[in-house]
């Protein structure tokens, strides 16, 4: 786990900027560790989330295979595991259904108030989820699809590597993400990046400020890029 106040640094970040730093600070991260394809965000409104990964993976298009005492012991055991230190945890389910992934939602207005309950703070799922008016409230989510029923929807597995939406994730993986997708960040980074935000940001400034004033043009767009140089 790395410290309280450093998870709640990163917070204050938006997770394109948090992508943003890690290819400072880890250039190989350019092509790894972040959603790589479009996931629906119904509430777009929330900040952003930074957690730790709790894992499952689920499947909709067929009953489950195990009795009714050996679901529910499967669903108590998932629940301790989503629970458990470390906290705050933010669930990364992946759909195992294939070609018809999304058919049937493990996430809705029961759902999510069950799991923000026991200490979590959001979802990222590339199956579905449902009851957008009844969910729970400042629980945020990032899915494949919206979708009206639950169909067989049951747990398959939980606390193993998952990938979801082009993004590969273990359990206690470190979490970023907000309406425009997701990041893992690894524990050895976490603690250059705010130094690395704080960095784009300050060259970020040299553009925008030019390029909002009146007059904006090429030269002094390229005295802007001059002055961005000089920023360390």
């Amino acid at each position: 786990m790395i410290d309280a106040a450093l998870l709640e640094k990163l917070k204050s970040y938006d997770t394109p900027t948090i992508c943003n730093a890690l290819e400072i600070v880890d250039p190989a991260r350019r092509l790894t560790g972040f959603t790589t394809r479009p996931l629906v965000c119904p509430f777009p409104q929330l900040p952003p989330i930074v957690g730790y990964a709790k894992t499952a993976a689920i499947r909709t298009t067929h009953a489950h295979e195990l009795d009714a005492k050996a679901q529910r012991a499967q669903r108590i055991a998932y629940y301790e595991y989503i629970s458990a230190s470390p906290q705050p945890g933010i669930m990364v389910i992946q759909d195992l259904d294939g070609a018809d992934v999304g058919f049937g939602a493990f996430w809705g207005e029961v759902m999510s108030a069950v799991h923000k309950g026991l200490g979590l703070i959001g979802v990222v799922t590339d199956g579905c989820i449902r009851d957008i008016d009844q969910w729970s409230p400042g629980f945020q989510a990032l899915a494949g699809s919206i979708m009206p029923s639950h169909a067989h929807v049951h747990l398959a597995d939980y606390a193993k590597e998952v990938r979801v939406a082009g993004m590969l994730v273990r359990s206690g993986d470190i979490v970023h993400a907000d309406r425009h997708g997701a990041v893992t960040i690894p524990e050895a980074l976490a603690a250059k990046l705010p130094a690395a935000c704080d960095l784009l940001a300050r060259k970020e400034a040299v553009i925008l400020e030019m390029a909002r004033a009146p007059g904006f043009n090429v030269a002094k767009l390229k005295e802007a890029l001059a002055r961005q140089d000089e920023i360390h």
